[in-house]
């Protein structure tokens, strides 16, 4: 009866910390940023010669959660393009707005 009790908190703690393991993702902005984005970015229609474009996405998140891209560094016009149109002032959803806060991005496109 004791090994059973000793499994059973064992298996209780190792859920609860999965849990809230889980949940941080949630709370982390810059990570639900990052998520978001994705999202945005995963349907598109490039059509490039190179098979692997990257880029440098600068961005902030003005008062009313919007996306507001500041420069794209890439040697690709056509990915700069469609960065900016994809996600300059779409809405995110965030907890709290830390308005003028600069995140910097990498971005990376496979064909």
């Amino acid at each position: 009866m004791r090994k059973f009790s000793l499994v059973l908190v064992a298996a209780a703690l190792l859920i609860s910390g999965n849990l809230f393991a889980n949940d941080s993702d949630k709370t982390d902005p810059q990570k639900s940023l990052t998520t978001q984005i994705h999202e945005l970015l995963k349907v598109n229609k490039l059509v490039v010669d190179n098979y692997d474009l990257t880029a440098k996405v600068l961005f902030t998140v003005n008062s009313e959660a919007e996306i507001v891209v500041i420069s794209v560094e890439t040697d690709d016009s056509d990915l700069e393009s469609f960065v900016k149109s994809k996600l300059n002032y779409k809405k995110v959803e965030l907890n709290q707005v830390v308005e003028g806060k600069m995140f910097r991005l990498p971005v990376r496109i496979k064909a």
